[in-house]
């Protein structure tokens, strides 16, 4: 511990530096081959699985299923659940999920409603409880492209407000354009691992990502706020170049922001270990999942994309330039001598 308090010390000071504005390009390059797999991937396995809540279609729950605390159970359940459903509808689709520990949902197309009432009636049977004990609803497509529509909406409307906010703030657009392009960078990478391994994006999904937005821009506010710090208070009579400030702010906050990214990762992995493997609640794991995924995306994002595209884009100010020549015209006469 009194190590690594000590390396964040040495970072703070600049006695030690990590290149992150340097090696930029190393970056940009990784994050866009994170970037396009997050697309590829989705679309090779057919496209995002969206919930029942944006496609529309029938679901039933199946409550007081005996027997379905160990895996062999549940799996049985989900393979008598699917088999019962496609015996009476080859087209509906079903998608079986154990929910807590006595409860069988079904999610499958649009049914008719006599067609809903055997479903019904058949998982009744074949878990042996009373139809009662199965409840049965359905949410139309349109409501489904309603529920789509408000949460692209909510995206782009986050979006905005937080590129404003920001560029009034710290008084420059380019640190808006910066912070912009890491929550992007954000949300598609995040969005691609659900495509990618299958995983269903359901409403508690969509509220993930937009938290794991919020708490990316957090973490770019603050090292933001530090790179303005270093670059107002001497940027004149600095002895840096503007990289070199910048790249300073990203070190002094680096420990800050690995701490800040590991104390809010470890109650949601708790959370989702608890909601996908001990309840099987699945709105837990739902938000969980995007939460834990987002969060280590988001301070990556921080470091290693908003901070040198910030820098990339001032670099070439006029201002900037001169200072960036003076200090290494005093430098080449420093050398000289």
């Amino acid at each position: 511990m009194a190590s690594f308090a000590k390396f964040g010390n040495d970072l703070y000071t600049g006695e030690r530096s990590i290149n992150f504005v340097g090696r930029r390009k190393l970056w940009y390059a990784i994050a866009g081959v994170m970037v396009l797999l997050s697309v590829l991937l989705p679309l090779a396995r057919g496209g995002f699985v969206f919930g029942i809540e944006f496609r529309g279609g029938s679901e039933f729950q199946v409550a007081g299923v005996a027997d379905l605390n160990q895996d062999g159970p549940r799996a049985d359940a989900q393979t008598l659940a699917a088999d019962t459903v496609t015996g009476i509808d080859a087209e509906a689709s079903p998608r079986v999920s154990i929910v807590g520990a006595d409860s069988v949902r079904v999610q499958t197309e649009q049914l008719l409603p006599e067609e809903s009432n055997q479903v019904r009636d058949a998982l009744a049977t074949a878990f042996d409880v009373d139809v009662t004990s199965v409840t049965a609803s359905f949410i139309g497509p349109s409501w489904g492209a309603d529920i789509t529509g408000s949460a692209i909406r909510a995206l782009i409307v986050f979006l905005a407000l937080a590129a404003i906010l920001m560029a009034l703030y710290f008084r420059t657009w380019k640190m808006s354009v910066a912070a912009i392009a890491a929550l992007v960078h954000d949300i598609v990478i995040t969005a691609g691992v659900y495509g990618a391994l299958g995983f269903e994006i359901t409403p508690s999904a969509v509220i993930g990502f937009l938290t794991i937005l919020g708490f990316s821009l957090y973490d770019t506010v603050v090292v933001f706020d530090k790179i303005r710090e270093n670059t107002t208070e001497d940027a004149n009579s600095s002895p840096r170049t503007f990289a070199g400030s910048v790249n300073l702010a990203v070190n002094q906050t680096l420990v800050r922001s690995i701490n800040t990214g590991v104390v809010a990762a470890l109650p949601v992995a708790a959370i989702l270990f608890i909601g996908a493997v001990v309840l099987g609640a699945g709105t837990l794991k739902d938000i969980a999942l995007s939460l834990f995924i987002g969060i280590i995306v988001g301070t990556y994002s921080t470091i290693f994309i908003a901070a040198p595209i910030y820098s990339q884009l001032r670099e070439n100010e006029p201002a900037i330039l001169a200072h960036s020549k003076k200090l290494e015209a005093s430098r080449l006469a420093a050398s000289e001598k």
